[in-house]
């Protein structure tokens, strides 16, 4: 009989570096699988299909929903996202362990549907750093930049409700932060400890 496959969500707020972090964490470990979410928002330039998300229309994205197949859902920023229920399940009876990339609200039902789950929140070293991620993306306007901060600032207090938390003031270290609690040696990554305590007085300022 094949041992069930562990489940990892990861969740963030905007401009702590999130995807790619899990992007790096993905190429270490080849045998995680990326759980693919479907979002009612238009696609960008670089992003497929099936690859990046699976791009559906509201009323697609409304059926799914009143049927159940949403293991969490979300409405983020204008746009719904949801992670499919059968394909997380069908993956984890494989023995296939399995990531979720979701926002803290989507992380708090997935715990509820799947308690064994393992949660992780990624935090940035600083409220500059974060500013200055959020505005590295130079395809937003001054008072997106200005909502988008206020919101992962809100975000951030959400960081007590997870098993571990990942520190992104060094890419490659926080790297291999995630890669310790994905192969089952993160005791030292534990979200209780003083360090993130101290960071977080000083994120929510």
């Amino acid at each position: 009989m094949t041992n069930k496959g562990l489940l990892f969500v990861v969740a963030a707020p905007s401009g702590a570096g999130k995807t790619s972090l899990v992007r790096a964490l993905m190429r270490r470990l080849p045998n995680l699988r990326f759980s693919i979410s479907y979002t009612t928002r238009r696609p960008r330039e670089n992003e497929q299909h099936g690859r990046d998300y699976f791009f559906v229309e509201p009323a697609e994205f409304e059926r799914m929903v009143a049927n159940n197949e949403f293991l969490e859902h979300a409405r983020v920023y204008d746009n719904c996202y949801g992670t499919s229920r059968a394909q997380v399940e069908s993956l984890l009876t494989q023995g296939i362990n399995v990531l979720l990339e979701i926002d803290w609200q989507g992380a708090r039902q997935v715990r509820r549907a799947m308690p064994e789950c393992r949660t992780i929140f990624i935090l940035p070293p600083s409220r500059e750093a974060l500013e200055q991620r959020l505005r590295a993306r130079a395809t937003d306007s001054e008072e997106v930049i200005a909502r988008r901060l206020r919101d992962s600032i809100a975000d951030l207090s959400h960081w007590n409700e997870f098993d571990y938390v990942v520190i992104n003031d060094d890419f490659d270290r926080a790297t291999a932060d995630l890669e310790s609690i994905a192969l089952g040696k993160g005791e030292h990554l534990i979200a209780a400890r003083s360090e993130v305590q101290t960071l977080v007085r000083a994120l929510l300022g």
